[in-house]
């Protein structure tokens, strides 16, 4: 329950603090007095959205806390969250808003502790039901009537319904994997074909030495100069052993040095070494002389086998050019991919133990859908039941009322597309809730349908903005003894502009505006005063003025005609408060 609400700067608000009692609870005041004002305070300290202009002009804080009583439920969950509690029954909620030139912020605090949105949107859920005027918007979107009506059926139901999505996660999770080894498979034969294509190339080039390029530039350059490679042969074989001409060979000329020496060493036998060494010298370049004279007689063109290296020679630089850099790499890919190749051959699976198993899981989600549905149209039947039944006293006596659920595309939430159909007149067909409801057809049935879930949702503060709104009379009447039957097991909060629904409060507020006289400090404006708006709320405790409020409501103004209906009012609600009780 909701016991005190304090707000500052705040939209209109300057500093207000309000005390809340049980029971019904009710906001009146002008059109544009500020009523709602209170309720998106509320709101906003649970989590609701918010923006700059909740921010009181000239100022850049604001501030909204509340405080709550609260049940053993709440104070379970709040231990489970690690949030201790201030004492044994109530908890304290607050919310910062700060705005600067570029951008808006909010903190939201429990008890002190810091929280985050989903925190802030479960706290929400056990402590307050908001309905206002926009809800109309949601009645005609299936995924909002969907989860009113789970929120309606009992624990079978939200079982079953976490069964579903368990279904479906697992279906989910087995469609995209044989979507992705679909996928794979594609991208396995595309791989397959491109490295068989390698594999085939690389083969038929009959690579295996890393040095065969080389090895073949070396022979290209033989071959393509054997001409010039036997004249310069026979030159050294001239130069060193051989010669047509009267010039001395190098031969020739070590032979005289040996001559020489061989004289020398017979006077000086310490020269002995270096005869020995031209001795060798000698055989060493009768040696080369030969080898050269066999290499420049072995030498041949051959201009086919020149050809044959030309073309290997460009076939190994295609290979490197498109597997190498070098002959080498170009090697060590062919290996790898041969290993490759073997690999995605052996790899090699089809898709049809994937279909079966997500077949499988599929059929598992439609089971689960359809038990889902079985018990979605046993909570629809007796929703609607109760809901007729709660419609009758609201002077909706003939209406007509049935959950449609039809056949949906399985998702998390089930497979079904729920409509709530509606007829208030006899003889009409059931059509769309949502297109066919006038104002005050809608804010009956809202209030309603709130009242059928006000056992099951275990929320203690119920809020309601406008929800009298398009009727008048004995509707008006049938309304107010709705909201009281429902503040007597819950603490309801009302905005209304009816008079018949403001006489059945426990608890009256009157909210207005008032323009204030603000000195301003004198470097903002030399300490002028200006005129504000603020909003004021005045709790009507005392007889008197709230018989001037009730006048004010039913006549405009405080005549005695309007007092007198004013007195019949509340003796009115203290008649039924009595019976009822």
């Amino acid at each position: 329950m909701l016991s005190v609400l304090r707000i500052e700067n705040f939209a209109l608000v300057d500093c207000l603090e309000l005390a809340f009692g049980a029971g019904l609870n009710v906001l009146t005041g002008e059109t544009g007095a500020g009523k709602s004002i209170i309720l998106d305070a509320i709101d906003a300290v649970l989590g609701g959205k918010v923006s700059s202009r909740l921010v009181r002009t000239g100022t850049n804080r604001a501030i909204v806390e509340a405080t709550f009583i609260i049940n053993a439920g709440v104070a379970a969950w709040l231990s489970e969250q690690e949030i201790d509690l201030l004492d044994d029954n109530s908890v304290v909620v607050s919310r910062e808003i700060t705005i600067n030139t570029s951008n808006i912020r909010s903190r939201s605090r429990v008890n002190g502790v810091l929280v985050n949105r989903q925190i802030m949107g479960a706290m929400r859920d056990r402590l307050v039901e908001i309905t206002a005027q926009g809800q109309t918007v949601q009645v005609g979107q299936s995924a909002q009537v969907r989860e009113w009506l789970d929120a309606y059926g009992d624990e079978g139901l939200s079982q079953q319904r976490q069964g579903v999505a368990t279904a479906f996660s697992q279906y989910q999770q087995a469609h995209e994997l044989l979507e992705k080894r679909r996928t794979s498979d594609r991208e396995r034969l595309q791989q397959l074909d491109l490295l068989t294509y390698q594999v085939q190339e690389l083969g038929d080039a009959n690579l295996g030495d890393g040095d065969e390029l080389d090895q073949l530039q070396q022979e290209h350059q033989r071959l393509n100069h054997v001409v010039e490679l036997q004249q310069m042969s026979y030159k050294v074989y001239q130069a060193l052993y051989q010669n047509d001409e009267e010039t001395p060979t190098t031969t020739d000329l070590l032979g005289d040095s040996e001559t020489t020496l061989n004289n020398m060493v017979n006077y000086d036998n310490q020269l002995q070494p270096l005869l020995d060494m031209v001795r060798d010298a000698q055989a060493t370049i009768a040696e080369v002389a030969r080898q050269i004279n066999n290499y420049g007689g072995s030498l041949e063109a051959d201009p086919q086998r020149l050809e044959e290296v030309e073309q290997r020679i460009r076939e190994l630089k295609q290979i490197c050019r498109k597997y190498g850099p070098s002959l080498s790499e170009a090697i060590a890919h062919y290996h790898r991919i041969q290993t490759e190749l073997t690999e995605l051959n052996d790899s090699e699976q089809s898709v049809e133990n994937l279909e079966a198993q997500a077949q499988e899981y599929w059929q598992k989600l439609t089971k689960a859908c359809h038990k889902l549905t079985k018990l979605r149209c046993t909570a629809a039947n007796i929703l609607a039941t109760e809901l007729i039944g709660e419609l009758k006293p609201l002077a909706m006596d003939k209406v007509q009322f049935q959950v449609e659920i039809v056949p949906h595309t399985p998702t998390a939430t089930g497979a079904d597309k729920i409509t709530f159909m509606f007829s208030p007149n006899p003889g009409e067909p059931l059509q769309p809730l949502s297109s066919i409801a006038s104002g005050g057809e809608m804010s009956r049935f809202l209030l309603a349908l709130k009242a059928c879930f006000s056992q099951a949702d275990g929320v203690e503060t119920m809020v309601f903005d406008e929800i009298d709104v398009g009727v008048s009379g004995r509707v008006a009447q049938a309304i107010a003894e709705k909201l009281y039957q429902l503040s007597q097991g819950h603490q309801v909060l009302c905005v209304t502009h009816q008079p018949l629904v403001a006489a059945m409060a426990d608890r009256h507020f009157q909210v207005s505006k008032q323009v204030i006289h603000q000195t301003k400090s004198k470097k903002e404006n030399n300490g002028h005063r200006e005129e504000r708006t603020v909003v004021r709320v005045t709790a009507l405790d005392n007889l008197s003025k709230r018989r001037q409020e009730l006048a004010q409501l039913a006549g405009g103004k405080s005549a005695q005609d309007a007092i007198a209906f004013a007195d019949s009012l509340l003796a009115q609600a203290d008649d039924y408060r009595r019976k009822t009780n």
